[in-house]
């Protein structure tokens, strides 16, 4: 058996596999399976944290997701995954309600799956979900204005923020670049998270649909709570390991 205590880089290479894999790590659990001790693992923590692999927390460390491509990019190339996703929150959306979809590729293919026949008020900040809803002869859409983020693909700042304190929401589909049990959603950029912050309050269930590589992991800005987080929607092929930690926080958790 190899000698981590003697060997720091294989045992950095280890940390970042179970990061890879798990999203998350835990000084106690690491340095019972490294035979080393918790001293050694919180530094080997700190220097992986400098890096940018992960962000240390109370008692271990998270992975750090790297920021995504711009929403046009995304949306060219939305893959099978995000689709069932997709499908699984169209499930959801319950008829006669006032619906908000925020930007996102992944909202952008739940824009497509919706079903035609509902009756919905739908609210969003991304044109190119709100050129889709166009398609629905039932659904009362409501464009929100401002300056658009290339990045998020919605619009972002004061116009639309403000716009949103005159409406209730009976469900959200929230996005989110990364989430965590303990850290919550989060989000790379300010504004957006702002603006999502708002959203949230403003809504009496918050759906949020992730892809396999976004769980667990932290980004720079905070959203939402677990606690905030009505249902999240995943892909029944992400790993169980990935989900343990969710167990006990009141979320549900859909397998599509």
């Amino acid at each position: 058996m190899l000698d981590y205590a003697a060997f720091p880089q294989q045992r950095q290479s280890l940390i970042r596999q179970k990061l890879l894999n798990e999203g998350r790590v835990t000084v106690t659990g690491l340095a019972a399976e490294l035979q080393v001790s918790e001293h050694t693992i919180r530094r080997d923590l700190q220097e992986l944290a400098r890096e940018g692999v992960c962000k240390k927390v109370y008692g271990g460390a998270v992975s750090m997701v790297k920021e995504s491509d711009s929403f046009i990019n995304r949306s060219l190339a939305i893959s099978a995954e995000k689709q069932r996703i997709a499908s699984g929150c169209a499930s959801l959306v319950k008829d006669g309600g006032s619906v908000f979809i925020d930007a996102g590729s992944t909202n952008l293919a739940l824009a497509r799956a919706l079903p035609e026949h509902l009756q919905l008020t739908v609210v969003t900040n991304s044109p190119l979900i709100a050129v889709e809803l166009m398609r629905y002869p039932h659904y009362e859409v409501i464009m929100l204005g401002g300056r658009v983020q290339p990045q998020t693909g919605g619009s972002l700042g004061v116009t639309p923020q403000s716009q949103l304190s005159d409406i209730w929401f009976d469900q959200c589909f929230l996005g989110g670049c990364a989430m965590d049990a303990e850290a919550g959603v989060t989000v790379f950029d300010f504004t957006d998270a702002e603006f999502k912050r708002t959203v949230v309050a403003r809504s009496n269930e918050i759906i949020i649909a992730l892809t396999a590589e976004k769980i667990p992991g932290i980004a720079r800005y905070s959203v939402a709570q677990c606690a905030d987080i009505a249902i999240m929607v995943v892909d029944k092929g992400i790993a169980a390991e990935k989900l343990t930690a969710f167990t006990g926080k009141n979320i549900r958790i859909e397998r599509v």
